[in-house]
């Protein structure tokens, strides 16, 4: 699926800072990129009914087999008659890929790009800094990093975008692009208790350690956690259920 890209003109928008002269867009342009809503719930609903289906012709072949797992639930499901087997599998499915798209949709990332400033939106909220805090825009695996000339992190988000597009339109804007974090071999895996730690920023990891594992149902949490600890200095990466970190030389 390919990501939403417009570019549109607006006059609010001045230019706080000459970010490099390889920009080629006016100080007015701004530049967004997000999935399209619903080309992104519409693919989940059809994947969801693909996999309904998948599902009643699987059963349907465990139940000839002399022995096979889950032949019980094969057994039961298939005592339903056609064509209410397949119509109510699609259903499900086509349901089940319903909420996925929705919940996908509100978790996807969303940037707006101009020479005067960049915007992420993620759920309902929006983060919004200054062309001329940014020092530098990196991808580190599947997260948007957004750092700042003293090397601290401004931001880091998930991102499903299309990299080519989101590389672009920084690198239009005249934002400074690198492909990998270039402070990725300054983290530290986090263990309770680790030395070197302001004070207050251990507990601030075992909270949002505790959080992440609660899943997305605290998802809100622990951004806000990774924030209060951005502010005592310390930089998070997250790897798999991993937390790692760094600190960044105060100037």
């Amino acid at each position: 699926m390919k990501p939403e890209t417009r570019r549109v003109g607006t006059g609010d928008m001045s230019n706080t800072g000459d970010l490099s002269e390889k920009g080629r867009a006016s100080a007015g342009d701004v530049t967004v990129i997000a999935e399209s809503a619903w080309v992104l719930v519409l693919f989940c609903v059809g994947c969801g009914g693909g996999v309904g289906w998948l599902v009643a012709v699987l059963a349907r072949w465990l139940v000839r087999l002399p022995w096979a797992p889950f032949k019980g639930p094969a057994e039961l499901l298939t005592s339903v008659p056609e064509p209410w087997l397949s119509v109510g599998d699609v259903g499900v499915g086509a349901l089940l890929g319903l909420v996925v798209g929705f919940v996908a949709a509100h978790e996807s990332l969303g940037v707006r790009v101009s020479r005067s400033r960049v915007v992420l939106s993620v759920r309902d909220a929006s983060q919004e800094f200054g062309g001329d805090e940014i020092g530098l825009v990196a991808r580190d695996g599947k997260q948007l990093v957004l750092l700042g000339a003293d090397g601290m992190e401004l931001a880091r988000e998930d991102c499903r975008l299309s990299w080519q597009r989101v590389a672009g339109a920084f690198a239009e804007h005249g934002y400074r692009w690198a492909d990998e974090d270039p402070y990725r071999e300054e983290f530290r895996r986090w263990v309770p208790g680790a030395p070197g730690l302001p004070e207050g920023a251990d507990a601030l990891l075992r909270a949002r350690a505790a959080a992440r594992k609660k899943g997305e149902e605290d998802a809100d949490d622990a951004r806000e956690l990774r924030r209060e600890l951005l502010g005592l200095g310390v930089v998070v990466r997250d790897e798999k259920k991993r937390q790692y970190w760094r600190m960044p030389p105060r100037s």
